[in-house]
């Protein structure tokens, strides 16, 4: 079963770094990203992880929490901790996830069934699609999904975009257009009307027929 966008986050129960969680009510009534690893102590992933660990405030401020998952043991992602601080300079506090018996890979279809049971004895190219990234509400739905691979560093700077834009959009009838940047102008919806947009937005530019930019709303 694939997931889509506006698909509930299937729920579960793991181990992490941080203790045993229950995954929806760890999310709580804000935004989390989770964002998966084929294994510790690989290389692009060393930089990731430590590149969130930076960027957790950005984070909290957006009131979404962060999680990492590999495919391998809670003990592992302990020793793997000290790498990662080495590579980054920052320490890695939010919890990662424990996959070892590859239920949480297989849950979220970035595994197939076929996949086997234990993290042991496979290498990364054997896991090399769970390298996901996943958005998730507070009304536990997908947001947003991203799959990239082994070879390419995320952009998690563009994860915090679209988490702007995703929270704007979802609180105000508007979309963002292509290469938008928090305060920057937004497009209209078509289901608000002119006179709608007028009342509600105080003006726009009309620059197709389709096509109505305002001012970012804020509030």
């Amino acid at each position: 079963m694939s997931l889509r966008i506006n698909d509930t986050a299937p729920d579960f129960t793991a181990d992490t770094t941080a203790g045993p969680i229950s995954f929806h009510d760890w999310i709580g009534d804000g935004y989390a990203v989770m964002f998966s690893h084929p294994k510790d102590f690989t290389p692009v992933c060393t930089t990731e992880l430590g590149y969130m660990a930076g960027l957790k405030e950005d984070f909290a401020r957006r009131n979404c929490k962060i999680i990492g998952i590999s495919v391998d043991p809670v003990e592992n992602h302990h020793k793997w901790k000290a790498d990662i601080e080495t590579v980054s300079g920052n320490t890695v506090d939010y919890p990662m996830i424990g996959d070892p018996e590859l239920k949480v890979a297989k849950l979220y279809d970035m595994l197939p069934a076929s996949a086997g049971d234990s993290s042991e004895g496979r290498t990364p190219a054997d896991n090399a699609t769970v390298r996901c990234v996943f958005v998730i509400g507070p009304d536990k739905k997908i947001k947003l999904t991203l799959t990239y691979p082994m070879t390419t560093g995320r952009n998690f700077d563009e994860i915090l975009r679209a988490i702007d834009s995703i929270q704007l959009t979802a609180k105000h009838q508007v979309a963002t257009p292509a290469q938008w940047q928090h305060g920057e102008d937004v497009i209209i919806t078509p289901a608000v009307s002119d006179e709608d947009a007028e009342a509600r937005f105080g003006g726009f530019e009309r620059v197709l027929p389709y096509l109505r930019k305002t001012k970012m709303p804020t509030g």
